[in-house]
């Protein structure tokens, strides 16, 4: 079954590490993902740019196009690891595996419905 484990954070205290301290957890997380992408249940995982970039498409129609995603939260939705494990058990195993090194990080594991990989985790068929 396939997850997403997806990467909340407060968006100013990541904004405020240092170069330094950004790129040191930028390297612990990809420590992190080596094994996991290596027996094949890693797929596709992106850094979110700033929710400042962000636009939102909304309401009737067409929709109309906003500036920013309009969270109200503290925390924001900075990334993302789409993963591949048989159970809940070994996917939220996975996330605390990346929460050991970016503790201060908030991770939700969510199941997905449906998937079309782009390079990730094979073929993915279709019931017609």
């Amino acid at each position: 079954m396939l997850y997403a484990i997806l990467a909340y954070h407060v968006e100013g205290e990541i904004l405020s590490w240092s170069a330094a301290e950004d790129a040191a957890v930028v390297a612990k997380v990809i420590e992190v993902q080596a094994p996991l992408r290596a027996s094949g249940h890693l797929g596709p995982a992106a850094r979110l740019d700033d929710t400042h970039k962000a636009r939102t498409l909304r309401g009737p129609g067409a929709g109309i196009v906003l500036d920013g995603p309009f969270a109200e939260t503290k925390e924001q939705l900075l990334g993302f690891h789409l993963v591949n494990y048989d159970t809940d058990e070994e996917a939220i195993a996975a996330a605390r595996k990346l929460r050991e090194v970016n503790p201060s990080a908030v991770y939700e594991i969510r199941p997905v419905k449906l998937y079309v990989p782009a390079d990730g985790f094979g073929a993915t068929t279709t019931k017609g």
